[in-house]
Parts: C-alpha cells; sequence; structure tokens
C-alpha cells in the first residue's frame, strides 16, 4: 500500500457495512484502507522480494487484465471493492467485474516499476548508486557503515 489516487471522498454502505473512500491520499492499514490498490506498491518492491511480487503482479493482470494494465503498463490504482455505478466518484470509472478503476498513468509510479524491474534483472540501480561519492557520503554522515560502504 501506497499514496495513490482513490475514487472520491464518500462514504457508501457495501454488503451492509458503511464504508468511507478518499481521493488522492497515503493509503494503509487500518482508517486510511478503503481497499484501493496501487500496482506501483508491490511491483516497486521486485528487487527486494521477487518471489512474493512476481506472482502477485501476475495475478493483478491475469484477474483484472485491461482494465487495469494498457499500452503504458499498470494504471495508477483501482479498487475491486467498489463496484457500484451509483457512487458519487470524482475521478476514474467503474469497470464491470473489476470495481473502480483510475484513468491516471503517473510517471512517480512507473518510474520506480521499471527502476526497480531493472534492478531486480540486473543490479544497474544499486551498482550505480554505490558508486556514487554523494550518496556514500551522504549514507555515511547519515551513520551508516558497514556492507559495501567499507
Amino acid at each position: 500500500m501506497t499514496a495513490c489516487d482513490g475514487p472520491g471522498g464518500f462514504s457508501l454502505v457495501i454488503d451492509g457495512r458503511d464504508r468511507r473512500f478518499h481521493s488522492y491520499a497515503a493509503r494503509g492499514p487500518g482508517e486510511r484502507d478503503d481497499g484501493t490498490l496501487a500496482p506501483t506498491a508491490a511491483l516497486g518492491s521486485i528487487a527486494f522480494a521477487p518471489d512474493i511480487v512476481v506472482p502477485a503482479a501476475r495475478a493483478m493482470h491475469d484477474r483484472y487484465g485491461s482494465a487495469i494494465y494498457d499500452q503504458y503498463g499498470f494504471l495508477d490504482s483501482f479498487n475491486p471493492t467498489l463496484a457500484g455505478t451509483h457512487a458519487p466518484m470524482t475521478k476514474g470509472r467503474i469497470v464491470p467485474g473489476t470495481g473502480w478503476v483510475d484513468d491516471d498513468y503517473l510517471g512517480i509510479d512507473q518510474g520506480p516499476i521499471v527502476a526497480m524491474i531493472e534492478n531486480w534483472r540486473s543490479g544497474l540501480v544499486w551498482q550505480t548508486m554505490r558508486r556514487s561519492p554523494h550518496i556514500r557520503r551522504g549514507l555515511r554522515r547519515a551513520g551508516f557503515t558497514g556492507g559495501w560502504l567499507g
């Protein structure tokens, strides 16, 4: 979960439960979890947990297909909980069988996806970072030691 677009600021009763939906918001467990998912949150973690992320990406793509994935990759966010067309949404659309889907591709989301896939594939991002004297100096000033800084 991460900050992403949402369907808007409103409440609806779904399956007998009052549900509060948000527009753009930081999302996470608890109060801000309205069921909205951002593919970048999972895919940006591929270099750290490929055994979890690759199946998650395949599952999102296989289950929701072109509703959430198109020519530029995954759309910013989607919410399978919000399936009714009566929702007073401020953006996005309801896709039958999928739920609410944002209509934006955001570079701030696509960038981490592409960078971390390449990093998982070749290690390029981390190798480049390790060679940067500015990053090394900053990490040392922040108190980091050992590992590849040694």
